[in-house]
This record gives structure tokens, C-alpha cells and sequence, in this order.
């Protein structure tokens, strides 16, 4: 061999052990987790963070859940999520947001319907609305799609802001492993609906993503916050890894210029380009619980009794008081008048110790009513009082209904909840002729209409009910209906007088 080939054979030979040298010391992560994070977030900025020479990735996208359990026992380094920790062993690991997408409901491309409101969508996954003739379309069972893994991050957060909780129990049989199979059981069923995601599905001419309210989910109306269903997309890690620092490396290129602009290149918004979302998230969730009649945040009163935030009770009584001395005799009926009703409300609060939720609400039924503690017609100024409620209790006719004394020594604490028909009205003052006569007129129902409804497109019977303050209960057994389905132009009972 001459003396330039041996050179030349050197130097190759020290070449290619340099590049073993340097490939072995840029250790290999592991990503696993859903497919809607894989596509949208990691896959790309993986290949740009091993063109950059940062690092090498073996990507396993599968589902939430596998990705999440493969971070807590140390077969992966990271994994993808859309929802966040929802406790037990995920409370030592990290979920940092990287992205906001928007949960999205798709259909067959012929499907006629483009456009659903939250209320139905909130029908169809409790098994209400089962036919696509009830959202406009065509006269045939409506195949509601789910993903079946526990914990999976669009069904969680889909759920969450329906039903105010991520585990809500739907109307929805037919089950896959993950977005992927989900999706494509969906393009090949003309009648199929499921739930994914806009980085999912966008560019998939096989998928029709339905408008929600009127509003197209797009990267704009998500950014905006004028489409209801947006969420996060986030990376977990596990601080106590060994290769947590090359973790917080990638994390950091993700949330880089460059990394953002892999992730607006999926209809995706970037997590720091999205704050005003983030601090309007409470109140979104409180809209869309108020929209479908549901509780923003479980165990928790969707609004917080105002009679409660009294402030300075006995300071406003004190004021209330030497208002009556210092007045006229004219004005005293006036100013005692203010001094009674400040004192009521410088009462404590009647929710004192309530030991679930509260809420108020107009003609209320109280079938079914466990734990907590209800207002029929915002009765309560007039009598209705839950100072040592701990079970279940109504007010009716400004009544308290509650036993006037229960031992708190006794086992059962729960207050008996009397029929309607048992609870007599107080004696009331003889009325003149003239006030009798325009009571009388009053009590009248204005017209006819009054009476019956005429079920139009996009009604329910839920909804039907909530628009005339009749219950659900009593609207189905006025009308003889089995169950909760309505047609289209069917006219219903909707008042018993």
C-alpha cells in the first residue's frame, strides 16, 4: 500500500470513529402518546430538532393513556396529551402546554349538515338526539363514534366542557383505540359523527368538520376564542428522568420561533401566542355550562350565592337603624321599610353549611334531587332558609318545608321532602274588590299560545322545557312520551292550566 492510500485510509478511519464518537453521546428520546400530538406537535419539530443535530427521537404514537404510563415507569422520556393531569400518579409529572387545537366534531363529506349548537352536541352524547333528521339532515340513526381508552385527552376535554367533568359516561357504542381508527371508521359510515381534533383532521378531504353555533373551527376563531371548543396540547416529562435536562432541550425548541412556526403549519396556535385564551378559559366553561344546563366545575355551585360576600353585617344594621331616627315622620315608612330589608340581608348566609352544591332555579322540579339544596323561584327571600341543611331540602310557596329542629346527634340528617300539595299557603289578608278583580285578570294565561309548543328544527325535549320553565318530567307525562324523541312541527303540552 503506498504511503497516500495508507493516509487516505486513516483519515477515514478517524472520520467515522468521530461520528460514532458524537452520535453515542447525543442520547436517543423516547416520545410516545397520542396521534393528535404526534401529528401536530412532535413530528415535525422532532425531524427539525434532529436536523439541528440536537438529538435523536424514536416517535411510538398510540394513545394518551400509553404515553402518560410509559413517562411514570421510565419507558419513555416524553409523552403527548390533549388534556391535562388529572391526579393520582400523573401528580409527579410535569404537563407543560405547548400548543392550543380546537376539538372538532366530523362527519361523512355527503352528510347535509354543516353546522350543530353546542346544546344538541351535548344531546347527542347523552343519547337524546339519535337521528340526523333532528339536526336538519336526512331521516337516518345518528352513529355516534368515541375513543375507548380511559383518559384519552380529546374525549376528556370534549366531555369536560360538555358535562363539566372529563369522565361523563356518553352515548357512544361504537369504540376505537385512538384518533386515528376513529377517524377512518368515520369516512367510511355516511351516517358516522366523532370527535378529533383541527390539526387531525384539517386537509382530510375523506372528513367533514361540523361549525359549532355558526362558528367554522379554523387556526383564527381559535385564536380569537370565538370557537367554543378549543384546548391544550401538552408534552409530559418526568423531572426525576435521566435524561431530564436533554427533555427541557427539546421542550425549549419547541417553544422556539422555529418550533412555533412548525406548529402554525398545522393549524395549531402556539401556547404563548394564546394567553388571552388561557385567562378567559373560566369563563368560557361557565358560558358553555350555561348554554347546555349543565355545571361548569363539579362539586363545586356553578355561581356563588351573592348573600354570602355581606359585608360589615352589623355596621350596615347600626346605619340602617339611625336612618328611621333621623327621618321625617313622612319618610319613616320608608326608612323603616330599607332598615328591615338591610337587616334580612345582613342576615348570615342561608348557605351556611350546606354541604354540597347550590344553585337557584326557576320551577325546579325536585324529582330525583340527592345532596344538595335547592331554591324553587328564588322563594327564598320570602321564608326559604338552609342555615343547617346537610341532606336534601326544597322551599315551597315561601315555606320552609325543612323539620323545625333536627338533632345533630340523630344518625340521618336528611330532611324530608313533602309533596307540593302538602304545602299550605299562610292566610292572607282580605283584598279589596279592585285588587281581586286585576289578581284575578293577572292569573290568566295572556293568550292561547301559551299552553302548546310546536316543536322547529333543533328543539329538544330538554330544551323545549328549559324554554317554557317546565320540567323535563312533566313535560314527557303531559304529552304520554316514552321517551325523550320529538318531530319535527309536533305540537306539545307545555303548561298543565
Amino acid at each position: 500500500m503506498s504511503l497516500r492510500l495508507a493516509r487516505l485510509f486513516t483519515a477515514t478511519l478517524i472520520g467515522l470513529s468521530a461520528s460514532a464518537t458524537a452520535l453515542a453521546a447525543t442520547p436517543q428520546l423516547i416520545w410516545r402518546g397520542d396521534v393528535t400530538t404526534a401529528r401536530g406537535v412532535v413530528t415535525d419539530v422532532a425531524k427539525a430538532y434532529e436536523k439541528a443535530g440536537k438529538g435523536k427521537f424514536e416517535l411510538q404514537p398510540f394513545n394518551t393513556a400509553s404515553g402518560i404510563d410509559a413517562v411514570s415507569t421510565g419507558t419513555a422520556d416524553l409523552a403527548g396529551s390533549a388534556r391535562p393531569s388529572i391526579g393520582g400518579k400523573e401528580q409527579s409529572l410535569t404537563f407543560t402546554p405547548v400548543a392550543w387545537d380546537g376539538l372538532v366534531m366530523v362527519t361523512y363529506p355527503a352528510n347535509p349538515v354543516s353546522n350543530i349548537t353546542l346544546m344538541q352536541l351535548h344531546e347527542i352524547y347523552m343519547g337524546h338526539i339519535t337521528n340526523w333528521k333532528e339536526l336538519g339532515g336526512e331521516d337516518a340513526p345518528i352513529n355516534l363514534y368515541a375513543v375507548a381508552s380511559p383518559g384519552d385527552g380529546v374525549e376528556w376535554s370534549l366531555r369536560r366542557l360538555l358535562f363539566g367533568r372529563g369522565n361523563q359516561p356518553v352515548a357512544a357504542p361504537r369504540l376505537y383505540v385512538n384518533q386515528t381508527k376513529l377517524e377512518e371508521g368515520v369516512t367510511l359510515d355516511r351516517r358516522g359523527l366523532g370527535a378529533t381534533t383541527l390539526a387531525g383532521a384539517s386537509g382530510n378531504a375523506k372528513l367533514k368538520i361540523l361549525s359549532i353555533d355558526g362558528v367554522k373551527p379554523t387556526a383564527s376563531s381559535i385564536a380569537s376564542g370565538s370557537y367554543p371548543l378549543y384546548t391544550e396540547l401538552y408534552l409530559v416529562s418526568n423531572d426525576a428522568s435521566p435524561k431530564a435536562a436533554e427533555v427541557k432541550e427539546f421542550l425549549s425548541f419547541v417553544t422556539s420561533n422555529q418550533g412555533g412556526s412548525l406548529l402554525k403549519a398545522h393549524n395549531l396556535l402556539p401556547y404563548a401566542d394564546g394567553m388571552a385564551l388561557a385567562s378567559g378559559d373560566a369563563a368560557r366553561r361557565q358560558k358553555i355550562a350555561s348554554t347546555v344546563g349543565t355545571r361548569g366545575n363539579v362539586g363545586q355551585a356553578m355561581t356563588t350565592p351573592t348573600v354570602a360576600a355581606a359585608a360589615a353585617p352589623a355596621a350596615a344594621a347600626e346605619a340602617a337603624k339611625e336612618a328611621v331616627k333621623a327621618a321625617p315622620a313622612v319618610a319613616k315608612g320608608k326608612a323603616a321599610a330599607t332598615a328591615k330589608a338591610a337587616a334580612a340581608a345582613t342576615e348570615a348566609s342561608p348557605f351556611a353549611h350546606v354541604a354540597a352544591s347550590v344553585s337557584t332555579t326557576a320551577h325546579q322540579g325536585f324529582k330525583g334531587v340527592r345532596g344538595e339544596a335547592f331554591t324553587s323561584s328564588d322563594n327564598a327571600k320570602i321564608g326559604g332558609k338552609f342555615a343547617k341543611v346537610t341532606g336534601d331540602a326544597v322551599t315551597v310557596a315561601g315555606k320552609n318545608t325543612a323539620k323545625p329542629a333536627v338533632d345533630a346527634s340523630e344518625k340521618s340528617t336528611k330532611v324530608e321532602t313533602p309533596k307540593v300539595s302538602e304545602a299550605k299557603p299562610a292566610a292572607k289578608a282580605e283584598k279589596p274588590v279592585a285588587e281581586k278583580a286585576v289578581a284575578k285578570a293577572e292569573k290568566k294565561p295572556t293568550a292561547a299560545g301559551s299552553k302548546t309548543y310546536k316543536v322547529a328544527a333543533g328543539d329538544t325535549l330538554y330544551s323545549i322545557a328549559k324554554k317554557n320553565n317546565v320540567d323535563v318530567n312533566q313535560l314527557r307525562a303531559m304529552n304520554g312520551l316514552k321517551d325523550n324523541n320529538v318531530k319535527l312541527g309536533q305540537t306539545l303540552k307545555v303548561s298543565a292550566r
